[in-house]
């Protein structure tokens, strides 16, 4: 590879002016040298060259300050990040946020877009928040003073429960003050910390003052764009003082708006053509706060990694009588810096004690799981906590170890007093080693125990209770059957057992009908007569009350107006 120095690129070049410490280096080693000589120390100076052979550890002397020197060049270049290439790197840039502003003045009810201005405005709203990709959003409205609906957001479908309430009605006073509703927007996205944004305005005209607060939030980023709500032919609609008075759309004072933005504008379509001409759907990246989208650029690689096995070399200068035992040391040490492979993960000298008994047990959930019961034990058995010892009892009863199963419950819950999967497992495997099997049947049975499948895996953690289907908990070993041992009968066991399975599929069944009820069936299939009266009562006072957002944003929007009247602004 040919490398020349003006291709050579340091990621952080300000390390190199450490470089101009090497006079002060040298300076130093000289005079420690000179003070630490011991016949200088003890001898006249006039002397010394009649006492000193020439040239004695003077070669030596000189070495050891090049090796001093280069380390300090070697460290400084490393620090400084060289690299001589550059590789592709996966950017991710924050996608810009969007606050959406709904005129909503008494000229929004006027009905030249059948069946109004207003009902199309809802209409291209939710088509906004349910096609928008990704990003941010608010929504604001206005009339005589802007108001904030919702504020910045990335559920979309949050937004959307406001907009059936949304109506002249719900705001304090009528007029139509697009700036005011344009300032609020701009303060909207700075509080939320953003570098920049975009605005979107539906209204059906603008005046000067519009146009100078578009213009300034231009001036910090903020791309304001319009979407013409009504037509030029216009139509009547009742004022918020009671008089009649016409509404037409005026689309040059709103693409001077637009154009004061920095944005673009569009007249209402039936479909989604005039969002995506104002480039509202897609968000632009780079100014948001919220979620991050992916992109592609070039990055310098750090290279000064290679320097890094010289420099090591250079340091075992320092160790001078030892610097063979470094030497071998750093010769052991970096293969062991090379990557585990991940089959020998468990054979990893840099894990600690619980990630080696993690990586064992899980080979032993594993092997448990396919059934081979025999492997799983042999990995608990290299587990010695509550979790290990667990499994596995777990993994001997389902060979029919029982006594060893019980001792190994006892051990778990000696590390872990009370757990309650041992408790349970240990009593059911303790009852089935209680069991006396009729004369030679014992090994057909055992057999049956061992082939039979474990209705559900072991769990490294907290292995679940007894499922919701019913079946026992995993790895609880066989089921206890209840027989009287002064009976031996072959029939009457068989007798048993056949209700014994009786039994447990009633329980199945049982449980299976309880699993496909709700939770509220559950509760009030086990609720008092008292609490159901009470839960009824409550229900239908629940009833009687309103679902009605609308006066919700009005009482909200009143209060805040109520406040700023009383804070002058």
């Amino acid at each position: 590879m040919n490398l020349s120095l003006a291709a050579v690129h340091f990621a952080r070049p300000e390390a190199l002016w450490a470089l101009l410490a090497l006079p002060l280096i040298a300076l130093l080693w000289r005079w420690r040298r000179r003070r630490s000589s011991v016949w200088r120390q003890n001898v006249d100076a006039h002397l010394l060259p009649h006492l000193l052979v020439a040239g004695n550890g003077r070669g030596r002397g000189w070495a050891g300050l090049f090796l001093l020197l280069g380390g300090w060049v070697l460290a400084v270049l490393a620090l400084a990040g060289p690299g001589w290439r550059q590789l592709a790197q996966p950017l991710w840039q924050s996608p810009a946020p969007l606050v959406a502003v709904l005129d909503l003045s008494s000229r929004v009810t006027a009905t030249d877009l059948p069946p109004s201005r207003l009902l199309q405005a809802r209409a291209k709203l939710a088509t906004l928040l349910r096609e928008r990709k990704g990003g941010e959003l608010a929504l604001l409205v206005y009339a005589d003073d802007a108001f904030t609906v919702a504020p910045l957001t990335q559920d979309h479908a949050n937004v959307a429960l406001y907009l059936d309430a949304l109506a002249p009605e719900v705001m304090p006073r009528d007029g139509q003050r697009a700036d005011r509703a344009i300032e609020a927007a701009v303060l909207l996205l700075q509080q939320s910390g953003a570098k920049g944004g975009d605005i979107l305005l539906l209204t059906d005209q603008a005046d000067d003052a519009a146009r100078a607060a578009a213009a300034a939030a231009a001036a910090q980023n903020m791309q304001v764009s319009v979407l013409g709500l009504g037509s030029q032919a216009g139509a009547a609609y009742r004022a918020g003082d009671g008089q009649i008075a016409r509404a037409q759309l005026d689309p040059d004072s709103l693409r001077a708006l637009a154009d004061a933005g920095g944005g673009r504008y569009a007249g209402i379509a039936d479909d989604d053509s005039d969002l995506r001409g104002l480039g509202v759907l897609t968000p632009r990246s780079g100014t948001g706060t919220g979620e991050s989208r992916q992109g592609q650029g070039m990055a310098w690689r750090d290279e000064g990694f290679w320097l890094l096995p010289p420099l090591m070399l250079l340091s075992l200068w320092a160790f001078r009588r030892r610097g063979l035992t470094a030497l071998a040391v750093l010769c052991v040490m970096l293969p062991l810096a090379a990557p585990v492979p991940a089959q020998a993960a468990e054979r990893s000298w840099w894990q600690r004690d619980d990630q080696r008994d993690q990586a064992t047990q899980s080979g032993g959930v594993e092997a448990y799981r396919r059934g081979d019961f025999q492997s799983a034990q042999r990995r608990f058995e290299n587990v010695h906590d509550a979790e290990g010892r667990y499994n596995l009892g777990n993994a001997l009863a389902r060979q029919g170890q029982y006594d060893a199963a019980i001792a190994a419950y006892d051990e778990a819950l000696k590390l872990r007093p009370g757990m309650p999967d041992a408790v349970a497992n240990r009593a059911a495997v303790d009852a089935a080693r209680k069991r006396t099997p009729p004369p030679g049947a014992g090994q057909q049975q055992q057999s049956q125990q061992q082939s039979q499948p474990p209705s559900k895996q072991p769990s490294q953690q907290n292995p679940p209770q007894q499922g919701e289907q019913g079946q026992p908990q995993q790895g609880k070993g066989p089921p206890p059957q209840q027989r009287d041992p002064g009976k031996p009968d072959p029939a009457e066991q068989a007798r048993a057992d056949a209700a014994q399975r009786q039994q447990m599929r009633e329980a199945l069944q049982r449980q299976q009908g309880e699993a496909g009820k709700s939770p509220a069936q559950r509760r009030e299939a086990t609720e008092t007569p008292q609490q159901r009266e009470q839960r009824q009562a409550v229900e239908a006072w629940m009833r009687r009350v309103p679902d009605d957002p609308g006066s919700l944003l009005r009482s909200k929007f009143q209060l805040e107006n109520e406040r700023r009247k009383r804070e002058g602004k």
